[in-house]
């Protein structure tokens, strides 16, 4: 019987250890997309207790929280902060087989040395300890990057930040690690959304362009783009419920956009129009700077109404949202393609049916500048998982190549997260191994090197010009 959590936790074969060992352990995380702050970075965060860094946010604990029964007061109530992080602890030893039993134990192993197990019992010990370790100086955000090997981090902005902490992060020649804007227009193009007339004043506002119809939100829109390239961004991100293609001419889109900027709340379908105008019109711009498109699509967001008047959105309410958008997101390909304005592009779908419909998609439209331009983007939020991961991976390699993944990201509000990397790293290890020793794949030292290297660093360096 193997032991919880040692050194080759997850490596189940002999080639799988020398592969991560030898490989995939070493080297720099490039964590490209993700949602922490470039404030706390910059100002070098240092947190209280273990509640403040583990539950502040995490909606994954927040939901086994409520799995469990915990009242919302010791989830996003005003509870004592031991009292919250008792209730996580108490519910961990019925997580088996939940990611975030092995999360939490790599944090607590990884970065406060703690070898044991969490559960009620250990609750206080576990909570001392941290409190104790995250007083020490090079426990503050800066220090857990820098112990974590993070080479790069990609966080998510608004087109009407300001980007104060990116660029006061580019000026300090003390701290080694890249943080980059990346641009989720998200609320520019969801006219169908309560706050859309609200939002399109103020980026109207700071791109300093008054939005009157298509033609200037589409200038608007180009000026925050040129102003996130001076400040280093390489990548924008599109959270789109479903996936969207419709076409109109812009004599409707403008009567559509004005009805928005009316007041008039515009129904999820009609405003498929504007969002693929505004997708087309973002892509061109991608390709003329040499930006990287990710899609994120098919989720349903707060779908327990109670729960979002109380306590408003992402809160750790949303789910999964089928909606099979494959023929859309090949409209969608296809007439970027056609227009020559087909950025180097990643697809993520929340449900995981979507593997082989993306896989022989991408297939359709890859490029010649560059190996992988369309890329079947890791297994994403509810798909996290060691099972999620390995489906992604397995699919990738039957239908695509494998070898030119750009591999994991943590999608994460948490600085501990980046364990989901050795995570990540652990199971694709595996999952090389086992093809190896089972004869699929040679045991070729140099090709196996290259392959591992590739997926957990290279490629990424690479596609996101590192």
């Amino acid at each position: 019987m193997a032991k919880f959590l040692d050194q080759n936790f997850l490596l189940n074969t002999q080639t799988a250890q020398r592969l991560y060992f030898e490989h995939a352990a070493k080297l720099p995380i490039i964590d490209y997309h993700c949602h922490v702050s470039p404030k706390e970075i910059y100002e070098d965060k240092h947190f209280d207790n273990l509640t403040e860094l583990w539950l502040s946010g995490d909606h994954y604990k927040w939901r086994l929280m409520r799995s469990n029964g915990v009242d919302e007061c010791y989830i996003t109530g005003d509870a004592d902060p031991y009292e919250k992080f008792f209730k996580f602890a108490e519910l961990m030893p019925k997580a088996i087989g939940n990611p975030m039993y092995h999360w939490c134990h790599l944090e607590l192993k990884n970065y406060f040395g703690y070898h044991g197990v969490l559960s009620a019992q250990t609750a206080k010990e576990v909570w001392e300890l941290c409190k104790s370790k995250l007083c020490e100086k090079d426990m503050g955000v800066r220090g857990i990057i820098q112990k974590s090997n993070v080479e790069f981090i990609g966080t998510t902005d608004d087109p009407i930040d300001d980007l104060e902490y990116h660029k006061l992060l580019a000026a300090d020649s003390r701290f080694s690690t890249v943080v980059a804007p990346s641009f989720r227009p998200d609320k520019a193009l969801n006219i169908d959304k309560a706050g859309w007339r609200e939002y399109i004043a103020k980026l109207s506002a700071v791109s300093g362009m008054e939005i009157r119809d298509l033609d200037t939100l589409k200038k608007a829109l180009s000026l925050r783009i040129e102003y996130f390239n001076q400040y280093g961004c390489r990548a924008s991100d599109h959270g789109l419920d479903r996936m969207v293609y419709a076409k109109a001419s812009d004599d409707q889109i403008n009567a559509l956009t004005a009805r928005g900027l009316a007041g008039e709340l515009i129904a999820e379908d009609e405003a498929e129009a504007l969002k693929t105008a505004l997708l087309v019109y973002c892509a061109s711009e991608y390709v003329r700077l040499g930006w990287v498109m990710q899609l994120h699509y098919n989720c349903i967001r707060n779908p327990n109404s109670v729960m979002l008047n109380s306590l408003g959105p992402d809160t750790g309410f949303d789910c999964i949202g089928p909606n099979n958008g494959s023929r859309k997101l090949a409209a969608l390909l296809d007439r970027l393609n056609t227009e020559n304005s087909l950025p180097k592009t990643v697809i993520y779908s929340l449900d995981a049916s979507d593997n082989a419909a993306i896989d022989t998609l991408i297939g359709a439209f890859q490029g010649t500048e560059i190996a992988g331009k369309l890329q079947h983007g890791s297994a994403w939020w509810f798909n996290d998982n060691k099972q999620g991961m390995r489906d992604q991976m397995i699919s990738l390699a039957n239908l695509s190549l494998l070898g030119n993944f750009v591999g994991m990201l943590t999608d994460s509000r948490s600085f501990l997260s980046y364990t989901r990397h050795e995570y990540f790293r652990r199971i694709l290890c595996a999952l090389v191994g086992e093809w190896v020793e089972s004869g699929e794949y040679p045991d070729d030292k140099e090709a196996l090197s290259e392959l591992i290297t590739g997926i957990c660093y290279q490629n990424a360096k690479k596609y996101f010009k590192l």
